[in-house]
């Protein structure tokens, strides 16, 4: 059997012609369009390992994959070999020649979430497919007092999806939780060691509840405490999130062999 490597990518992408990261029969994936790829610019059929597996219709400006090649190709012809063959909605930023132990999964420390919400009265063409418009004035105020009480460890069972039940815990620890208001676009910015299905985008519309006055910090906060699933929501559209970084224990580039 000839020798492998392990090659690391960030990627970039817009998610919404996706359903998901993750490979599925007969429907379009980011996964799917990467490995079509890998196959033009090397001969070789190799299965890709995400950090995290985005949605269908969840964007990302730095989710990181890796895939074993016997391909001698330098990381830098890597990069620009993908992206000649990759659909214009899916881009290489960056690739790495890492140790064959190392695990983008398990080894990630924190991944970092933006929900992008339009506080306007009216749609936006140019924000169309990545930002959530919500007319009424979002309390910013209110909505980063319940943040408060998403960071931490804690049993997050009511911000799962319904299908949460299949995880062995809905333990999860959250770094940060803020919001800001950058003019009509309200983001909330969050980091946790991992998340469960539907998490951020269920956390969002509790969260915009909250600002909109129909959920008090009490009753937020009860929420939590009742570790129901699917309780929190409703679940925001998934167009408005994008994984912004995925962190792990230093800079990317200390894994790479090629230094």
């Amino acid at each position: 059997m000839a020798e492998t490597t392990k090659i690391l990518l960030v990627m970039e992408y817009d998610g919404t012609r996706y359903h998901g990261f993750q490979w599925q029969d007969g429907l379009p994936s980011i996964q799917g369009e990467l490995e079509k790829a890998l196959t033009r610019l090397t001969g070789e059929r190799r299965r890709v390992i995400s950090a995290s597996r985005t949605d269908a219709g969840v964007h990302a400006r730095g989710q990181v994959v890796s895939f074993r090649t016997g391909s001698a190709l330098s990381t830098h012809s890597f990069v620009g070999g993908l992206n000649h063959y990759l659909p214009t909605d899916i881009a290489v930023k960056a690739a790495y020649r890492i140790n064959d132990a190392f695990n983008v999964r398990r080894e990630a420390i924190s991944r970092e979430y933006s929900y992008y919400i339009l506080n306007r009265p009216t749609r936006s063409p140019i924000r169309e497919g990545f930002a959530y418009l919500v007319a009424g004035k979002l309390d910013i105020e209110a909505m980063n007092q319940a943040c408060l009480a998403l960071v931490g460890e804690h049993d997050f069972a009511s911000f799962a999806g319904r299908n949460g039940a299949s995880v062995k815990s809905t333990v999860r620890r959250v770094f940060r939780a803020v919001v800001e208001r950058e003019g009509e676009l309200v983001i909330f910015n969050i980091a946790a060691s991992s998340f469960l299905l539907h998490q951020v985008r269920n956390t969002v519309g509790a969260l915009i509840r909250v600002g909109l006055g129909k959920v008090t910090l009490d009753e937020f906060n009860s929420i939590i405490e009742a570790r129901e699933l699917a309780l929190a929501g409703p679940t925001a559209p998934a167009y408005g999130l994008c994984l912004n970084r995925v962190n792990y224990p230093g800079p990317l580039e200390n894994y790479d062999e090629n230094l």
